[in-house]
């Protein structure tokens, strides 16, 4: 493994490892933040939370581009708190309670205690329930089962536990010794250390951009608004770099980089998806082009907030998302190589 790669797999799992779903970033946030800080640059907190940093000022303004990740995942947020002591919840973003039966989570309070417990359907014994087979996996049908003994709402309150309070699912992050990384919520913070190893070829010369390059690291993409504010001054072009979706009917492989032709919102910009393909060609980037059925990106939501820019959506190819992911060190590699062909070009 390469030294930039090997910094972004450390990357990703040290982002990995920090809780962060959709409202509850804080923590992320100021990780990646002190990160820019000590590869050089001078990051700041957007009101909203998220990290906006620009990797040369010297550059002219005009032109500027703009690459955006988030760091929100999907999660929990506790609904009701059951006469049982068990805990019913609601999804943040698109969580689904089909893959994440049995999934061990943590509940935090809004004073900062962390609770564990398992996500599972309800009677979940298949012992005594007999339905068990048969019965639909939903939030309403699942609950948190929590390692206290408690055995109703009030002793369940009484540990401080209420509603409003956030359940991050465990990442369960695996790097193999042939390259695939695996884990909950590579969506999207496997590009997040992509764009932090963007940066760090940036601070150390091997990569000279020809406009100038901001980074947003964007904390409310999984429910729609992440990228609709923060855009700087001067900036005409906008890339999400998110996942590249893998699948039936779809091109990319988990080692490739995807570039997004078109998704649910709509076909990304002619011009610029153009000139992502001839960037790739250019510098030999194994890529695919790909259509996405069921995807929006932060991109979209910049452009539905009024900003007048050109947009596009690349990322490593990643199979079973918002489910148990999974990637590969050459997706990485190659999104990486990519972004970097098509800012010197």
């Amino acid at each position: 493994m390469t030294e930039i790669a090997s910094y972004i797999v450390d990357q990703a799992k040290a982002v990995l490892a920090i809780d962060s779903p959709a409202g509850y970033t804080r923590r992320a946030a100021e990780y990646v933040l002190e990160e820019y800080r000590r590869l050089g640059f001078q990051p700041q907190l957007t009101t909203k939370g998220g990290v906006l940093v620009c990797l040369n000022p010297q550059a002219p303004q005009e032109e500027g581009r703009l690459l955006m990740a988030h760091l929100d995942t999907l999660g929990g947020m506790v609904a009701q708190v059951k006469g049982t002591g068990r805990l019913r919840i609601v999804p943040l973003g698109g969580m689904n309670a089909n893959n994440a039966e049995a999934e061990q989570v943590r509940v935090v309070t809004r004073d900062g205690k962390v609770y564990t417990g398992t996500f599972q359907l309800v009677n979940a014994s298949v012992h005594v329930n007999g339905q068990y087979s048969d019965t639909k996996r939903t939030f309403d049908t699942m609950e948190v089962v929590l390692d206290e003994e408690v055995y109703s709402a009030g002793q369940v309150e009484a540990l401080g536990i209420q509603v409003g309070d956030v359940v991050c699912f465990d990442p369960r992050t695996v790097v193999t010794p042939s390259g695939y990384i695996k884990s909950r919520f590579l969506d999207d913070k496997l590009s997040v250390a992509i764009l932090l190893g963007l940066a760090r070829q940036v601070a150390q010369g091997k990569v000279c951009p020809k406009y100038r390059v901001w980074h947003h690291i964007t904390v409310f993409e999984e429910v729609g608004h992440g990228g609709a504010a923060s855009v700087p001054d001067g900036v005409t072009e906008g890339i999400s770099v998110d996942m590249g979706c893998v699948g039936d009917g779809l091109n990319c492989k988990e080692t490739q980089v995807s570039i997004c032709v078109k998704d649910s919102g709509g076909p990304y910009h002619y011009e610029v998806v153009s000139a992502l393909m001839d960037a790739a060609r250019r510098a030999e980037v194994d890529f695919a082009a790909d259509v996405y059925p069921y995807y929006g990106s932060d991109v979209e939501a910049t452009l539905r907030a009024g900003h007048d820019i050109r947009h596009g959506l690349i990322g490593p190819g990643v199979y079973a998302s918002h489910g148990y992911e999974r990637s590969h060190v050459k997706g990485a590699e190659q999104t990486l190589k990519l972004l970097e062909a098509y800012l010197e070009g």
